[in-house]
């Protein structure tokens, strides 16, 4: 396995792979990510949540919008638990079949504002309101893999994308240190990130640019 000169993350290693295709670098990324042990997971995602939470941007948040953890992403979970706990407005993404895109509602109750969403990944229910995505303070964003750029890689829906759309000054890339690479093809409609959260970093990127750019 060849490893990109300048990737992040104590020895991380990608393949090297076409500029246009990102194909590749989701196959490579995911075979990584499952090579790693439960616990691994279990423990970087509880190091990425202490980090997060020592961030200034973190501690003056009242507002964020959050992402339902699948099995191989960073596990943020606990961090919105506290977030309601301590009285933040809290929010998770619900897709809309008719519009076919994710909307920003407001969860309140764990148990009783969660449900099964349309990919099986939990969602707010159809009685949390919807909130515009100019009004959260930090968006924590989930992908396949980052770079030093800010750019995101994600699984090719453009979900995330057309969320982002307007938001990208407010959004924080949540990653393994192991989806972290040296550079990723990027098209017109691709969504960059402000911040970046790994379980041992915190990268600050100076200015979002155009994703061409």
């Amino acid at each position: 396995m060849k490893s990109f000169p300048g990737s992040a993350g104590r020895g991380d290693k990608v393949s090297r792979m076409p500029s246009n295709s990102k194909t590749p670098l989701r196959a490579e990324i995911r075979r990584r990510l499952e090579k790693m042990a439960p616990e691994q997971r279990a423990g970087g995602s509880l190091r990425a949540c202490s980090l997060l939470e020592k961030q200034r941007v973190w501690q003056r948040a009242q507002s964020i919008l959050f992402y339902a953890p699948m099995r191989l992403e960073i596990d943020i979970w606990p961090l919105l638990r506290d977030s309601l706990a301590a009285g933040k407005r809290a929010a998770l993404p619900r897709f809309d079949v008719r519009s076919q895109q994710y909307d920003a509602c407001v969860i309140r109750n764990l148990p009783h504002d969660l449900v099964a969403g349309q990919f099986g990944i939990r969602e707010p229910a159809q009685h949390c309101s919807s909130l515009e995505m100019e009004q959260f303070e930090l968006v924590l964003v989930p992908g396949v893999a980052f770079d030093r750029q800010g750019r995101r890689l994600g699984r090719g829906k453009g979900f995330y994308d057309r969320l982002l759309s307007g938001a990208e000054s407010k959004a924080c890339g949540v990653a393994f240190d192991e989806q972290l690479v040296e550079k990723i093809p990027v098209e017109a409609h691709d969504r960059r990130v402000q911040w970046l959260l790994t379980p041992t970093q915190w990268i600050e990127f100076p200015a979002i640019c155009n994703p061409e750019g």
